[in-house]
């Protein structure tokens, strides 16, 4: 079976595998919420347990519990979701947030899971009401009126706790939304936002005249018509008001401060929470919204609300606080209701009012027929403030490493051209020497240490891991850096080979070549070279590493994350070495090993690069020169190819190829490479010759 096949038969076993679920029982969960607490039945509709506390003689329902992986499974940066258990009260506050499982590579005998049960720690007490973000003390101040909330991070595992944070918060909100009435809307970090200046004294007239407060107007002859055939019509009116509906945002500084008082507006302040939406109503005419038998505080039977495809929750504030309206309005029906924040109430777009008018018919059997009226509502778009970046998921992630990717970006394109027209930077052997260090001296410090951008197999493993259990590969997104870097890997895969990622952009192989380079200057011997026939069999050993790796990810998880760890890229790179003494020892002594044998990880047992020159099958450039003499008879590049990548009769096998140059360097060079130097030399003599021709004649 030839390797392609391989990695095919592997990927569609693990595409067979069956997704995670929870683990959690009533009995278990009873264990984790001991008394007052008492955990009831699981829901049947949602997967979740509702607990009870004691209040005197009943239990009063408290809130929900769940496990995060049966409502929201984000693949982990192992392809495996984290597991977490979730208390939220009654109000859509965290009580309690843990994690059960995880295959997070950097806490895995990396930073420990120290870290990460701290970082899930800072959930409980805060809530979905607020906007929570992961941010540092730096950003402790702005919390200071204001609804964000932010956590700590974990340094060197942001896409991790990234990951947690969003699978929190999705299968938080699941349950807000379907247990707690929090609506189906979006995510309210997500949404516009009510301005909070801008005011200015305003009367009546002027609030009209400036759409703030809005006017709808039903008449008669609209209402017949809709009844029409119905057996319910009226006489049809001339032009008639049935009901004349006046609609604002309260909460709106410029609506609120001028219809009421000081001591009002602080009290309509006091009673919605951040985020939440102050509506008003106001009716007149022969119909209005609040029926016979509307209750203050409760919802209104006759009025609803919806955005788009959302409904949303009006629910009576009951304020008292008298309003300044025009004479003709003062004795009408006005209510103010409040929408909460979490149901997902964008003010930027459309609000969708409608008036349900109701009429019966029939003595017996009495049947009611109803038709619900249209009125259109939009706030002002200078009243609003444009949502900013999504904090709790991806996009937030690319916004903040902007600048890191302009640099990668402006490194990369630098790298594709000097590998399309290398000749000038091959044109001495010290230029090329001087610019492959400064490189890899970038591609360690920079994508590597600082930028955490390195690629590995582990990205392989964890993308099979959720194919296998039907899982999107967005949480590969949560990593930017790794992201621009596969997308340039898989265009220069089709260009060049293995040998763009494996002898340039690779961190760790920067490290050895860097290392190499320090041994040499300090006075320490060559490389050994081994025989080409004992090279080419230790060649196929990575291909062996990369099968296990391959198989193990699709059969095992627990297994996966010990066998990636023949990489030393999590040890060397992501943690600088600060790590559990074996790990240390394996890379510190695939570092030494490299002083003897020249990159011996990366030709022999690296898996990443031994996938990667299995898809550097599709290269479509043969694109480093080579002359008929090349093999037969010099063999100049031959011995000077550390990599061992030229074979006796001078083709180059590109699979083994990491592209440092040098054979390139000495095609071009009068002075190293032997034909050319055979060329100069019979020029010279036929030079000498003619002018020793004219010199007789």
């Amino acid at each position: 079976m030839t390797g392609r096949r391989l990695l095919a038969a592997l990927l569609l076993t693990g595409l067979a595998l069956a997704a995670q679920a929870g683990v959690m029982t009533r009995a278990a969960l009873q264990r984790h919420f001991p008394p007052p607490w008492t955990v009831g039945e699981k829901d049947a509709q949602l997967p979740v347990w509702p607990i009870f506390k004691q209040d005197m003689t009943s239990p009063v329902l408290a809130g929900y519990v769940f496990e995060s992986v049966d409502l929201a499974p984000i693949p982990g940066f192992s392809g495996t979701p984290i597991n977490l258990l979730v208390a939220l009260d009654a109000k859509g506050a965290f009580l309690d947030v843990r994690v059960l499982s995880h295959h997070e590579p950097v806490f895995l005998e990396g930073l420990g899971e120290g870290p990460l049960l701290r970082f899930a720690e800072q959930y409980k007490g805060l809530s979905l009401r607020q906007n929570i973000k992961i941010g540092s003390n730096a950003n402790r101040g702005e919390q200071q009126g204001s609804a964000n909330v932010y956590i700590d991070g974990v340094a060197k595992a942001t896409a991790s706790v990234r990951i947690l944070h969003q699978s929190l918060l999705a299968s938080a909100l699941q349950v807000a939304r379907a247990r707690l009435g929090f609506g189906a809307g979006s995510d309210p970090a997500l949404l516009a936002r009510v301005r909070r200046d801008g005011f200015r004294p305003m009367d009546w007239d002027a609030l009209l005249q400036a759409g703030l407060v809005q006017r709808v107007r039903l008449s008669r002859g609209q209402v017949e018509r809709a009844f029409a055939g119905t057996g319910v019509e009226e006489a049809e009116g001339t032009g008639e008001t049935f009901s004349e509906l006046y609609l604002a945002y309260l909460n709106v500084p410029a609506v609120g401060r001028n219809l009421l008082s000081e001591a009002g507006w602080q009290h309509l302040l006091g009673r919605i929470d951040e985020g939440d939406h102050a509506l008003l109503a106001i009716a007149t005419g022969r119909y209005s919204f609040v029926g016979e038998s509307f209750v203050r505080g409760a919802v209104p039977d006759r009025l609803t609300l919806r955005q788009g495809e959302l409904p949303l929750e009006l629910r009576d504030l009951d304020l008292d606080d008298p309003l300044r309206l025009p004479a003709a309005l003062r004795h009408a029906d006005a209510k103010v209701f409040r929408v909460i924040g979490p149901a997902g109430l964008d003010p930027a777009r459309p609000l969708d009012f409608a008036l349900r008018v109701t009429r019966e018919k029939g003595m017996l059997y009495g049947e009611r027929v109803s038709r619900d009226f249209a009125l259109p509502y939009r706030l002002p778009a200078d009243q609003v403030i444009a949502p900013q970046d999504d904090t709790k998921g991806s996009q937030a992630v690319w916004h903040a490493r902007a600048w890191e990717l302009a640099v990668l970006a402006g490194a990369l394109a630098l790298l594709a051209l000097v590998l399309a027209r290398p000749r000038w930077i091959v044109a001495t052997p010290a230029r090329l020497a001087r610019f492959r260090t400064g490189y890899l001296v970038f591609t360690l410090v920079f994508i590597g240490w600082f930028a955490q951008g390195q690629l590995s197999i582990v990205h392989v493993t964890a993308a099979i891991q959720a194919l296998a259990a039907g899982r999107s590969l967005g949480f590969l997104l949560y990593d930017p850096m790794s992201v621009a870097l596969w997308a340039f890997v898989a265009l220069t895969l089709v260009a060049w080979g293995r040998g763009t990622f494996c002898g340039w952009l690779c961190p760790f192989g920067a490290l050895q070549e860097l290392a190499a380079q320090i041994a040499r200057r300090a006075g320490l011997r060559k490389h050994l070279r081994l025989h080409r026939d004992v090279d080419a069999r230790l060649k196929r050993l990575k291909y062996a590493v990369l099968a296990i790796v391959l198989v193990l990810a699709a059969v095992s998880p627990a297994w996966t994350d010990r066998a990636v760890e023949v990489e030393p890229f999590k040890t060397a790179i992501t943690l600088n070495f600060v790590r559990a003494w074996p790990f240390v020892a394996w890379a510190g002594g695939l570092v030494l090993l490299n002083l003897v044998l020249y990159k011996g990880f990366c030709r022999y047992l690296c898996p990443l690069g031994a996938g990667l020159k299995l898809l550097g099958h599709a290269r479509l450039l043969k694109w480093i020169p080579r002359r008929a003499e090349c093999g037969t008879p010099c063999q100049t590049c031959r011995h000077r190819c550390e990599y061992q990548a030229i074979k006796p009769d001078g083709a180059i096998v590109y699979g083994e190829c990491f592209q440092c140059l040098d054979c390139v360097a000495i095609h071009d060079s009068p002075e190293r490479c032997a034909p050319l130097i055979a060329r100069g030399r019979q020029r010279v003599i036929a030079v000498q010759a003619a002018a020793a021709v004219r010199s007789a004649a």
